[in-house]
C-alpha cells in the first residue's frame, strides 16, 4: 500500500493532524508514505519578508523508514492565470517521484490544503482513489487575486476527489450541497500525551488562566485583556508565537511566554487552572475546531472560549463555558473556577477524542475499503 500526501504544514513542524493521519494510516495498512512539504499558494506579501518565529521542529527531525518527503520548489505566482502553469515544468522530478511511488501499487493520494499541484496530481492519477481533508475554509487566510485563485482550485478538488472529509459543521454546512457524500471527521488529540499527565492541584490562592498557541490575526487581544483586568489577582499565561503586534500597555498579570515543544506545552497545560480559546468570531475562524479544545479537556481543564466556529456548538459541553461578550468575562471566570472532572470522565474523554478513533470511524471510497479497515 502507499500514500501521497500533499500536507498544508511541513512535516518538519509540530505534530499536528496531518502528521496524525499519516501515521494513522501507515499503522492501519503497512503503508509507505510519499509526504510532499506546502509551497507558495498565494502572491508574496510585504509580511512574508519580515522575521517571524519559527515552531519547534526538535519532534519531528528524524524520518521513520517507512516515510520519504518531498520540497518541491515553486514560484509565488500560482494566482496569476496561465503564469502558474511555469510551476508545473518545476515540478517535473516531482512528478517523476510519485509516478515511480505508486506505480503497480495499491495507492492513495490524499490532500490537506488546495494547491495547483494537487489538482494535477489527481488530474494525472484518475485511476487511484483521492481524499481531500478539508481543514479549514482556506479562501478566507487570501486576498485578491490569491483568494479567487485558491477559492477555484478548491471548488476544482472537491469535485474530483474520491472522499471528502470536513473537520467542522460550517465546512460540512459549506460543501454539502456540491459533495452530499463527505465526512464530518472533526479534530482530536493523541492518547499517549495524556497517559502520566495530571493537573498541578496547587493550593494557592492564585490561579492561571492559559492558552497555548498561535498569536496572529484571529487572536481576541480585548477579550484577553478584560480578562486580566476581571481576574487582578490572578494570571493570564499566553505561550507560543506571535505574528501581531503585542497591545503597548498590557495589564501586569499578563505573561506572555515564547513558543515550545507540544510535550512541553502538555506540561505547561498542567500548571493552568482554566483553558482559554480567545479567537474573533471572523471568516478566519467561523470553520475553526480548535485542537486545544481537546487537549484542554483531556487535563481535566475547565475551558472558557469566545463564540466563534465548533466552540459556538459547545455551549452544553461539559466543562466549556462560551462567553458571548466582554461583559459576561468575569461570571465564566468564576463558573470555569467552579468546575471539576471527574477522573473517569477524563479518561472517557481522551479515549472518545483520539486521533485514531477519529479516523477509525471514517470511510473512504469503495474501491479502497481495505484501507480503511485492514490492519
Amino acid at each position: 500500500m502507499r500514500l501521497v500526501y500533499l500536507s498544508p504544514v511541513p512535516w518538519a513542524s509540530f505534530a499536528q493532524r496531518p502528521h496524525k493521519f499519516v501515521e494513522w494510516f501507515h499503522k492501519r495498512t503497512d503503508a509507505r508514505v510519499l509526504w510532499i512539504d506546502p509551497y507558495p499558494t498565494r502572491l508574496p506579501e510585504l509580511a512574508d519578508f519580515k522575521h517571524r518565529p519559527t515552531p519547534s521542529r526538535e519532534e519531528r527531525q528524524g524520518l521513520s523508514d517507512w516515510i520519504s518527503v518531498v520540497r518541491p520548489s515553486a514560484l509565488p505566482i500560482e494566482p496569476l492565470p496561465g503564469l502558474s502553469l511555469i510551476n508545473k515544468l518545476v515540478w517535473s522530478s516531482t512528478f517523476l517521484q510519485v509516478r515511480e511511488f505508486v506505480g503497480g501499487h495499491n495507492a492513495l493520494i490524499a490532500v490537506g490544503k488546495p494547491s495547483l499541484l494537487a489538482n494535477l496530481l489527481i488530474r494525472e492519477h484518475v485511476e487511484i482513489p483521492s481524499l481531500y481533508d478539508a481543514m479549514d475554509e482556506f479562501p478566507a487566510f487570501y486576498s485578491g487575486l490569491s483568494k479567487a485563485g485558491m477559492k477555484k482550485r478548491e471548488i476544482e478538488l472537491v469535485r474530483k476527489c474520491r472522499d471528502l472529509w470536513v473537520t467542522s459543521t460550517r465546512l460540512k454546512q459549506h460543501w454539502v450541497k456540491m459533495r452530499p457524500d463527505l465526512q464530518l471527521v472533526p479534530n482530536g488529540l493523541e492518547p499517549a500525551l495524556f497517559v502520566n499527565v495530571g493537573r498541578d492541584e496547587r493550593s494557592e490562592t492564585k490561579k492561571v488562566f492559559g492558552y497555548i498557541g498561535t498569536i496572529a490575526k484571529w487572536f481576541d487581544w480585548e477579550w484577553v485583556v478584560e480578562l486580566a483586568k476581571a481576574r487582578p489577582n490572578d494570571t493570564v499565561r499566553l505561550i507560543g508565537p506571535t505574528y501581531v503586534p503585542v497591545p503597548k500597555s498590557l495589564p501586569t498579570n499578563i505573561e506572555l511566554l515564547p513558543p515550545c515543544s507540544h510535550q512541553q506545552a502538555i506540561d505547561a497545560i498542567s500548571r493552568f487552572n482554566v483553558g482559554i480559546i480567545p479567537f474573533k468570531d471572523s471568516p478566519l475562524t467561523a470553520s475553526v475546531d480548535p485542537i486545544k479544545y481537546y487537549e484542554y479537556r483531556a487535563m481535566g481543564l475547565p475551558v472558557i472560549s469566545t463564540d466563534f466556529g465548533e466552540m459556538s456548538l459547545r455551549f452544553e459541553a461539559e466543562g466549556t463555558f462560551i462567553s458571548r461578550s466582554l461583559e459576561d468575562i468575569e461570571e465564566q471566570a468564576v463558573r470555569a473556577l467552579e468546575h471539576q472532572d471527574a477522573l473517569e470522565d477524563v479518561r472517557e474523554f481522551i479515549n472518545d477524542n483520539s486521533w485514531a478513533r477519529r479516523f477509525d470511524r471514517a470511510k473512504l471510497s469503495a474501491e479502497n475499503k481495505s484501507v480503511a479497515h485492514s490492519s
